[in-house]
């Protein structure tokens, strides 16, 4: 199979997959597959996802640097794969999404205090930028975005996607699921979203990228 391919497929098979699933809803989208599955962690599991985060969050990285110091300013890190809570996490979105865990990157938890935020980008990748060979080395093209958020921050912290029209208030367990491709394969500009600032209190939230192939570096950083 070729990874235009795959990607066709992967895409096809995980909408049909969350379709079928009475806990999946699909905000209405002509442009682009996107999904809320809720309460699909408990408060306890929020509850350990935070302290993890708390416990090793550093200042977000981006992939290609930019000119605007304001575009993201989050804070973030990779939660160990080994660890046997977090493998625990990674089965539930293998049985969520059916997508192989070999596909996956690590898990990122992420932390906006106030005032902080991720303005508009996509998850897909850019052929052509630089890193984008190292990205095809790494397992390529990403396909599927899974983000859950933790807790609900007093004030803002929405995630939006300005060119689908779409907004997601933060609701703690709540999983958010879209795909960074279209129905041939491609990435979908309709995927530009951004984490709007928080007004009050602090928001958390994990976020998991899906690759067209295993993902080779197991240790390597994610963005």
């Amino acid at each position: 199979m070729s990874e235009a391919d795959y990607k066709i497929r992967i895409g096809a098979t995980v909408r049909d997959r969350l379709l079928a699933n009475p806990s999946a809803f699909k905000i209405p989208s002509d442009d682009l597959d996107i999904f809320i599955v809720r309460d699909f962690l408990n408060e306890e599991e929020c509850g350990k996802l935070i302290e993890m985060i708390d416990v090793s969050r550093i200042p977000s990285q981006l992939l290609a640097p930019t000119a605007d110091p304001e575009f993201r300013t989050s804070e973030s890190c990779n939660l160990d794969p080994t660890n046997r809570f977090i493998r625990q996490v990674e089965g539930k979105l293998t049985g969520l999404l059916g997508i192989d865990p070999f596909f996956g990157e690590t898990i990122q938890g992420q932390r906006y205090a106030v005032g902080q935020r991720f303005k508009a980008h996509h998850d897909f990748f850019y052929s052509d930028q630089p890193y984008w060979e190292d990205m095809q080395k790494s397992g390529g093209q990403r396909t599927w975005t899974a983000m859950i958020f933790l807790n609900e921050p007093e004030g803002g912290g929405e995630t939006a996607f300005p060119k689908a029209a779409i907004k997601v208030a933060p609701r703690a367990g709540n999983l958010l699921a879209w795909n960074n491709m279209n129905a041939i394969g491609e990435p979908n500009e309709y995927s530009l979203h951004e984490g709007l600032p928080v007004t009050a209190g602090v928001k958390y939230i994990i976020t998991k990228w899906h690759r067209e192939r295993i993902w080779g570096y197991s240790n390597a950083p994610t963005y």
